[in-house]
């Protein structure tokens, strides 16, 4: 099954407990896992971080930043149990021997996804009508001229599309207009390319619709 059709077929399964319902999304190579949560006392879920992470939680003044950081350490206790989350000197989390992973996290939501066999980028946006505001700052003349800029939801998935890019291109100083360029190719299907000074890379990039939250992610390594 190629990506290109693969996109389309997404299987779902959901698990719920109280405040929290855990979905997982499977997009050909790629596994999406996402916890979605209610107001919650993060203080009371202390017990799923390493010693480590509990450091880094007390760091964060905001109640709601620590919410994201500790529902993210929920879901990853899930899925790899005390599996510590390292980042990459470019700051690219991963997880000794379970492949590349991606963390992202929205309005009430936290998503890891993992890929055994490339580097994935992962990105979770709530639909707002900032991006189509902004569109101009992040979208090149051409991509203005191809896509609906006045349209929040496809402006939506044009940043978060490019988030993935970004996330992919591992080094600082990227520009989002010249640096990070897109095609939509269909309704969920986009092709980027990240314009390196030395060379080009190119990807396929997938978004869905899912729960009041754009998930944007790669379907597959460098081309």
């Amino acid at each position: 099954m190629s990506n290109r059709i693969a996109i389309f077929f997404v299987t779902l399964c959901k698990t719920q407990r109280m405040p929290f319902t855990q979905d997982s999304i499977q997009i050909d190579q790629v596994k999406v896992h996402l916890l979605h949560y209610q107001d919650f006392d993060s203080s009371t879920y202390l017990d799923h971080l390493t010693d480590d992470e509990k450091e880094r939680y007390f760091s964060f003044a905001h109640p709601e930043r620590r919410k994201q950081f500790a529902a993210t350490r929920i879901l990853r206790h899930r899925i790899f149990g005390f599996e510590h989350i390292h980042y990459d000197p470019s700051g690219a989390p991963y997880i000794n021997k379970e492949g590349f992973i991606s963390i992202s996290h929205s309005s009430g939501v936290v998503g890891i996804a993992l890929c055994k066999g490339f580097k994935v980028g992962l990105d979770l946006e709530t639909i707002r009508s900032k991006a189509a505001k902004l569109s101009r700052k992040f979208l090149s003349d051409r991509e203005i001229s191809m896509l609906d800029s006045t349209d929040p939801v496809e402006m939506t998935k044009a940043w978060s599309v490019k988030e993935v890019l970004y996330k992919l291109a591992g080094r600082k100083g990227v520009h989002f207009r010249t640096d990070l360029l897109i095609d939509k190719v269909g309704p969920n299907q986009w092709e980027g390319q990240i314009v390196n000074p030395d060379k080009i890379l190119r990807t396929k990039v997938c978004t869905i619709d899912h729960v009041d939250t754009i998930l944007s992610v790669n379907i597959c390594g460098f081309e």
